[in-house]
């Protein structure tokens, strides 16, 4: 086995480097060899502005077969790559930039003024690159060198901060290494089988576990063909299931096709597994799926702390409701308040151990030790249940996240900018079911008495200003008071029943 990442990619684009690598709906086409050209020019670029070893390079650009050829040249420069939401707002692009402290921060060339203008802000010594879709600005002028050499990268080097937050405040940078991704797809591709008779649909955003590290180590260590979209577009998505062996998405993308009549089992003959992970998948959802098309949907467990965790089985059945078995390698008990592995049936912490588990927080190591047991088990935050045959379900999170679209939201960060306008004496934000999103965003607020009335439309354009738009809430209630507890806790639970009724 291959110590580091790169190291194993760098074998696999020579393995396999007549192959076609990625190819995008408007006809780009790379081959494998073409893309480790790329990924040398990358690296070189990365060299000549300073980069070494161990720096972090903040990337904030949109989705293009150049943000990945950045990617793995990250990788293989040895530098740790951070990538940050396209979504966010300079307002919150700011404490990633404080607590990464990153060497080089690269953006669209629409973003590079506010960009610049945030660093001086920060009185940072970041340097601003800019990377546009069509590959602009960056590496513009540069050529690859006939031979690039490796960084000389250990397995548990850096290779990824990818930030995640709590209910509780602000967003952690989870320390991925290079064992911990190359161990995790090893593994994926084992349990799914994925080889290079495979084409991959990849229209995931490639700023989370599942487009960035998922679906683009999955294909590229093994051979397969990438067919790369910038989003999810429904059309060309069904275009290009005609062509395609495997489909990676989140749930939206299933309920968005079945939503189209044109969507049948004869796009999809050529298809062997669809996959869907990042937020839970309706059972209603599952079944649709299953009788309009005729394939079951092969739904998985992750996080970014950790990738993939669970999944159901390629071979076998796939119960809907679960996220199946623990994968190869991955320890996963159910617990209890004392930290005891519990019997099938019970309810209660899920907790893991692996190659695939992350080295830490980002200078958090007070945070780190708090999240891992003392027999050194990760708490995932997750609430799961085992069946008699093995099968885990997720039945809750014990932080209140929402995922909506396969993005998590944080009810705490949208509640501190709910609370700062004025008029609002409190706010609680939960999330409901949703047949698109899964959950959708919803807000309850209680005024102060010193204004008569604020508008629902005037709240969401606030948020829109200063949020990313997926952590804007769909709906916004008035109330005249919070359900509590007899400690005086606001009752989440109850908050959220009480919204589904509406």
């Amino acid at each position: 086995m291959h110590a580091n990442l790169s190291a194993a990619l760098a074998d696999s684009f020579q393995r396999y480097a007549e192959r076609i690598a990625l190819q995008t709906p408007t006809g780009e086409r790379f081959t494998y060899a073409q893309v480790a050209q790329q990924v040398a020019r990358y690296k070189a670029v990365l060299n000549g502005a300073g980069a070494i070893k161990g720096d972090r390079v903040a990337v904030q650009v949109e989705k293009s077969p150049r943000s990945l050829f950045l990617y793995l040249a990250c990788l293989r420069e040895g530098v740790v790559y951070v990538p940050l939401n396209t979504a966010y707002q300079p307002a919150e692009l700011g404490y990633f930039l404080q607590d990464a402290e990153p060497a080089l921060i690269i953006v669209s060339v629409e973003a590079e003024a506010s960009t610049r203008a945030l660093v001086t802000s920060l009185n940072s010594k970041a340097r601003v690159l800019t990377l546009s879709a069509d590959g602009g600005s960056f590496g513009a002028d540069s050529t690859a060198p006939g031979e690039i050499k490796a960084a000389d990268i250990e397995p548990d080097d850096l290779a990824v901060i990818i930030y995640t937050s709590g209910t509780t405040g602000r967003s952690k940078g989870a320390m991925l290494t290079h064992r911990n991704l190359l161990s995790n797809a090893l593994v994926l591709i084992e349990a799914w089988a994925i080889s290079a008779d495979d084409a991959i649909v990849h229209a995931l955003p490639i700023f989370h576990v599942h487009g960035l590290f998922v679906a683009n180590h999955c294909a590229l260590l093994s051979g397969a063909k990438l067919l790369w979209h910038a989003g999810f577009d429904t059309s060309a998505v069904m275009d290009d299931l005609q062509h395609a062996t495997v489909m990676m998405g989140v749930p939206t993308f299933y309920t968005r096709l079945l939503a189209q009549s044109t969507f049948t089992k004869a796009r999809c003959k050529n298809i062997r597994l669809f996959i869907s992970g990042s937020a839970p998948l309706l059972l209603e959802t599952f079944e649709q799926f299953r009788a309009r098309i005729g394939q079951t949907i092969l739904e998985r467990y992750g996080m970014s702390e950790a990738g993939m965790i669970a999944s159901n089985p390629l071979r076998g059945e796939r119960r809907g409701g679960t996220v199946g078995f623990p994968l190869a390698g991955v320890a996963l008990r159910v617990a209890d308040a004392s930290e005891h592995a519990i019997a099938d049936g019970e309810s209660g912490a899920i907790q893991i151990r692996g190659d695939n588990v992350f080295a830490g927080y980002w200078r958090n190591p007070e945070k780190t030790r708090e999240e891992f047991t003392d027999d050194g088990w990760f708490r995932t935050g997750d609430i799961g249940v085992f069946d008699a045959e093995g099968y885990l379900s997720i039945v809750g999170r014990a932080k209140d996240l929402i995922i909506t679209g396969g993005y998590n939201v944080y009810p705490k960060e949208i509640e501190l900018v709910l609370d700062a306008i004025p008029g609002v004496h409190e706010s609680a934000v939960v999330g409901v079911p949703h047949p698109d999103f899964g959950e959708a965003v919803t807000a309850v607020i209680v005024m102060d008495g010193t204004r008569s009335h604020v508008e629902e439309a005037a709240v969401i354009a606030h948020l829109k200003t200063c949020l990313a738009n997926y952590k804007v809430p769909k709906r916004v209630y008035f109330v005249t008071e919070l359900p509590r507890n007899a400690m005086g806790k606001v009752q989440k639970n109850v908050v959220r029943e009480q919204v589904s009724q509406r």
